[in-house]
């Protein structure tokens, strides 16, 4: 498996992006502003990352997915780890990350990644997107946001 940036003429895996963010417009205006990065096996695109500057000292990992045919073989970790190297080769202080309060599996993930829960932005996901959204049975109201100190 090898990552690479995503060269701008590239068209983004746009299915891979919806499955972590289900507005084609957020995903849309976080491309233009951030650097995209793929993980690739033998040409297959199995996963991708975007990395955003969002302050001096903070870069945040704005969309992270991998094909579900391809998780559990430590990709998203792979992508995690080569995030964590580009912001601090950008001399970032923090790398940060969001998931929703509903996301169960990616709120360990991020744990076991070596982040930490930093903040949440109560009904985030209300005030940021027209229609309700659900997983695990559960409402995904609040922005849960961690902190990588790099």
């Amino acid at each position: 498996m090898k990552i690479r940036e995503l060269h701008p003429t590239e068209i983004p895996p746009m299915d891979l992006l919806l499955e972590a963010d289900p507005s084609k417009t957020k995903i849309a205006s976080y491309l233009r502003h951030g650097s995209s990065f793929i993980a690739e096996i033998e040409n297959h695109i199995s996963g991708i990352y975007v990395l955003l500057p969002t302050s001096s000292d903070i870069a945040e990992v704005i969309n992270i997915s991998v094909r579900e045919a391809d998780q559990g073989k430590g990709i998203g970790k792979k992508l995690i780890q080569h995030a964590i190297e580009q912001a601090r080769a950008q001399s970032y202080a923090y790398l940060e990350v969001g998931t929703g309060n509903s996301s169960i599996d990616q709120i360990a993930f991020y744990q076991k990644c070596g982040f930490r829960m930093a903040t949440i932005d109560h009904d985030f996901f209300l005030r940021h997107y027209d229609e309700p959204i659900f997983e695990n049975g559960i409402q995904c109201r609040d922005m849960v946001r961690f902190h990588y100190k790099l």
